[in-house]
């Protein structure tokens, strides 16, 4: 009898001690990293890398959010996007405006104060005349012609493969990082030059979609979720729509 108790408390003890040894692959003899997911945890950085732009490339929509610096500027950026076009908010540190673009038609939309910097660009006081024209603007949509200077520029927070080909760009010698968790989902890091040249957290479940993305040099960090998921996209009505009838500035 004490022998099957002295038993049962070993076969105790060793259980506990696999439980806390998460650290670690092989204490315990059967754990594997790798064991349900992808497999992509096996390959070598580079080949992880690519696996998850062509995934990234497949797919048919994404959420993206974070900040992007470019040009000495920070944008904040809430977006759906897929092929045929894209929705969500822009912000800078002096506005935020929404966008909306459906195949080649974009949108813009924001407030009062938005417009009143359009129409005055600087720190001069606006007139009434300003204010008047800025609030009849204010929560409309403005479309924006192609041959507007800005037109480039604000499309192309909204156009999926090239703001995801930009985006995903690592720079510097590729190794793998750390197995960490983003949004609840297990993932394998693709770091560039020591994590200098940016770092990628690619999915170890299902397709292996980059979750998220830290810019090298602090240029941002940015979330990619809902990839596939789809979302309605449809031009606003006709009476949601008013006419600036001048040029947007290419600093919006």
């Amino acid at each position: 009898m004490t022998g099957r108790v002295r038993s049962r408390r070993s076969a105790l003890l060793a259980s506990l001690l696999c439980a806390g040894l998460t650290t670690s692959v092989t204490a315990c003899g059967s754990d594997d990293p790798d064991k349900g997911t992808n497999g992509v945890g096996r390959l070598p950085a580079a080949k992880i890398e690519k696996k998850a732009r062509q995934a990234a490339r497949n797919a048919g929509s994404v959420r993206l959010s974070g900040s992007v610096v470019s040009n000495g500027r920070t944008y904040r950026l809430e977006m759906r996007l897929k092929e045929s076009g894209g929705i969500g908010e822009v912000s800078t540190k002096s506005d935020t405006f929404q966008l909306l673009r459906v195949r080649k038609d974009l949108y813009l939309k924001a407030d009062a104060d938005f417009w009143v910097h359009q129409e005055k660009g600087g720190d001069e006081e606006p007139t009434e005349a300003d204010l008047a024209a800025a609030k009849k603007l204010d929560g409309k949509y403005v479309k924006v012609p192609e041959e507007d200077p800005a037109y480039r520029k604000l499309s192309g927070f909204t156009e999926m493969e090239v703001l995801l080909d930009g985006l995903l760009a690592l720079k510097g010698e590729r190794e793998t990082g750390d197995r960490t968790e983003v949004g609840g989902t297990r993932t394998i890091q693709v770091r560039a030059n020591d994590g200098r040249g940016g770092t990628l957290a690619v999915s170890l479940e299902g397709t292996p979609y980059p979750l998220r993305l830290t810019r090298g040099a602090e240029a941002g960090t940015v979330r990619l979720a809902d990839w596939d998921e789809g979302f309605s996209l449809r031009a606003p009505k006709k009476e949601h729509i008013v006419d600036y009838g001048k040029k947007i500035s290419a600093d919006a």
